[in-house]
């Protein structure tokens, strides 16, 4: 399959033009871009607001629940933004921020830190960055900040299974087709029915058990919407995070990559949030951003960081054009 730097009319946004290039893989984000299980933003600003505003959650995962799902406030405005333009983000740079804010507001009395450099750090995660070891803080800081970060966003994943995701995955397993982004399916056997190999890249925990085999939440949703998943399926494999290390999209692409030995010039990344469309752009993939036509904001960031394509549905017809089976300046494959 090659990728071509065209604009379809009223379709797909060509935002950064390119050359013409072989496409061999895809990594695609999840959540927003092929499922619409988890309703994540109201629970994450749930979660971040909280936190920013009342200080650390308790060590004990129930009573840190039981605190969330009692709590009457929820109108975290800076909370609610941070949560849309950080989508994408590993949830542990997502949990960081809401830690470093409380921290900002004094909330935090039994750590002694640096304030401006920790204010530095929660404007650098507001513009999508997520490694900061070239800052210089104690190593007390920097272990409260993995401790609490791990730690509330076990809580979060908790909380999004009962606010929203337990309760949609059961209907996505009557109705799968409902829980799907339109098109989403088509699009993916398209590319795979061209030679591509398909992966999910997620900044879920993804966990495997003594044989290699895929669990977790996300595991679950993907197996509901009906993703066959595993060698020579639609979708290659899945590729995520885990509960205690940050791991960027950017580094799980890179190691994908690396794992089969692909350059990043011939894969093409599908996403909807920044960090998978910044780690895509930056590495030399061809990215296409699927935001909706109402996400403004999101299509400014998307913008910014170079996308190559916008497009809000998968319209066979208007996909075939810019991603075609054989290659337009030879006229063959």
């Amino acid at each position: 399959m090659f990728a071509e730097s065209v604009e379809v009319a009223g379709k797909i946004q060509l935002v950064t033009p390119f050359r013409t290039r072989r496409i061999l893989y895809a990594f695609h984000d999840i959540d927003g871009t092929h499922s619409l299980i988890r309703d994540w933003v109201p629970v994450m600003t749930l979660i971040l607001g909280w936190i920013s505003k009342n200080g650390l959650l308790p060590d004990d995962g129930d009573v840190a629940l039981d605190l969330l799902q009692i709590n009457g406030d929820r109108t975290f405005e800076e909370a609610h933004r941070f949560s849309l333009e950080s989508a994408g983000l590993s949830a542990l740079t997502q949990m960081e921020w809401a830690v470093r804010n409380a921290m900002d507001r004094r909330h935090v009395p039994e750590i002694v830190f640096d304030h401006e450099i920790n204010r530095r750090i929660i404007r650098e995660i507001w513009n999508g960055k997520e490694l900061f070891d070239d800052f210089q803080e104690a190593e007390s800081v920097r272990k409260l900040i993995r401790e609490k970060s791990s730690s509330s966003f076990r809580v979060y994943e908790k909380l999004l299974l009962a606010m929203c995701r337990d309760e949609n995955l059961a209907a996505a397993r009557k109705n799968p087709e409902k829980w799907r982004v339109p098109g989403s399916m088509e699009f993916l056997r398209y590319l795979h029915d061209s030679g591509v190999k398909n992966y999910f890249v997620t900044g879920a925990v993804v966990e495997y058990d003594s044989g290699g085999i895929p669990s977790g939440t996300m595991v679950e949703e993907i197996l509901a919407l009906g993703y066959e998943t595993g060698p020579g399926k639609l979708m290659e494999g899945i590729a995520g995070s885990v509960w205690n290390e940050k791991l960027p999209k950017k580094q799980i692409m890179e190691n994908l990559c690396r794992e089969l030995d692909v350059k990043p010039e011939n894969v093409l990344v599908v996403g909807d949030g920044r960090s998978e469309i910044e780690a895509g752009s930056s590495l030399g993939c061809v990215t296409i951003s699927r935001l909706p036509g109402s996400a403004a904001r999101a299509r400014e960031i998307h913008k910014a960081l170079k996308t190559n394509f916008i497009l809000d549905s998968y319209n066979p017809d208007a996909i075939r054009k810019i991603l075609a089976d054989e290659n337009p300046l030879s006229g063959g494959k």
